[in-house]
């Protein structure tokens, strides 16, 4: 059985919760766990669910620590038996027979699935060869799935989390020593606001990295906020400039309109054959980019021009820009961050007489919905059925009004 998961944050229900992850001492699976406990999360339900992957040769044991006066949960796994090394098809069947709710185990899976993937590329194989040595092990898989688990128990929708301190110096791993932050931890966490040289040991784990990639998004800069429940996970280490708890502060986002923090990439052109900007644009979106224009311009000495902007993630911006200095004359880009506010969308499909239409909805709080049926499926149907174009797209908006009641 395949899973097909969403990342937590690209689905925001207005009934589904946010969590934000204070990550001020860093993160590890066990700490994710422990916070969430502490947030509400059941654990004997939790230890319940985990008996369903079969594991064999461990026990889950919770408890309150204080840490700098604060009272966190310390989730912990004791191993009491040796364990086999795993590879990525045995740990993902493991999740799918454990009987998870399918959110649940969709997302267990994302987890493992972006893990082995940093794995293969730091030791130049693929996932299905990944020898997954500390994080195939029993510990490792019940944070992971324990995670997962708690996540869709505490109804959390969205995951945000704060720039994370990556910490210094070295550890020992299965391959002998390696820098902090290990390998694999920084390939997973590219993209994600970090500080070098924060803290004086292994502050983000692998885990934690693998969890942050398949599940949450950066916390934008600022957030309204409406707090339901606070939970403090221990870690195991002690620190001398910082309470090691990962805090979690579980809510409700207020604000009315859903935000996206991006990089915007330009560049002014003068003298490139006009043919070639679609099949510009088809290559900056098939590289990620979420919106791609074209102005007309003046630039010095009286030229007319045209400004290309594409707004993209910005870990997508070496990419689109290495697109625009291959198919264009230009000799120099510009990019700046930017943020944008956004109405809630997601997607529909209706029936018509043509077949299946794909409907996009969008709208915030009591504002009126937008419904707009997707060109490329209209356009499909009507060469299909030798239909004009405006009466498959009148159609499905009839279709999608009925549904929507």
């Amino acid at each position: 059985m395949a899973y097909s998961y969403v990342k937590l944050t690209t689905v925001k229900r207005t009934t589904m919760k946010t969590a934000f992850l204070d990550a001020f001492s860093g993160l590890s699976g066990d700490m994710m766990v422990g916070a969430l406990i502490d947030a509400g999360a059941d654990a004997a339900a939790l230890e319940r669910a985990m008996a369903g992957l079969g594991l064999r040769g461990y026990r889950i044991a919770t408890r309150r620590k204080d840490v700098s006066g604060i009272a966190a949960v310390k989730f912990d796994v004791e191993v009491s038996a040796a364990q086999p090394e795993r590879h990525l098809g045995e740990i993902l069947s493991m999740i799918e027979g454990a009987g998870l709710r399918p959110r649940a185990a969709a997302n267990a899976v994302a987890v493992f699935e972006a893990l082995g993937e940093a794995e293969a590329k730091v030791h130049r194989t693929t996932p299905d060869h990944v020898h997954f040595h500390e994080v195939g092990a029993v510990d490792s898989i019940i944070d992971i799935v324990g995670t997962a688990w708690a996540l869709d128990q505490l109804d959390v929708g969205t995951l945000l989390v704060s720039a994370l301190p990556m910490g210094a110096g070295f550890a020992r791993s299965r391959h002998g020593i390696i820098p902090v932050p290990a390998p694999a931890t920084a390939e997973l966490l590219a993209g994600f606001p970090v500080r070098l040289g924060d803290g004086s040991a292994e502050m983000v784990t692998p885990t934690g990295a693998a969890i942050l990639k398949a599940l949450a998004r950066p916390a934008p800069p600022v957030t309204t906020y409406a707090i339901e429940r606070i939970g403090y996970g221990a870690g195991t280490k002690d620190f001398a400039d910082r309470p090691n708890v990962l805090r979690v502060i579980v809510g409700r986002e207020t604000a009315s309109f859903a935000t996206d923090d991006l990089v915007e990439i330009s560049a002014n052109i003068d003298d490139l054959n006009p043919q070639i900007y679609g099949h510009l644009s088809d290559r900056l979106f098939a590289a990620g980019a979420r919106d791609v224009t074209l102005t007309p311009t003046i630039m010095k000495k009286g030229r007319p021009a045209v400004t290309l902007a594409v707004l993209a993630e910005a870990t997508a911006r070496d990419q689109i820009a290495q697109i625009i200095f291959g198919e264009t004359s230009t000799i120099g880009v510009r990019f700046h961050a930017v943020s944008r506010l956004k109405l809630e969308r997601k997607t529909i499909e209706v029936e018509t007489r043509f077949g299946t239409i794909r409907v996009k909805l969008s709208g915030a709080d009591a504002a009126p919905i937008t419904v707009a049926p997707e060109y490329d499926d209209c356009q499909r149907a009507a060469l299909q059925h030798s239909t004009p174009l405006k009466l498959v797209m009148e159609e499905a908006l009839a279709a999608a009004r009925r549904q929507l009641g």
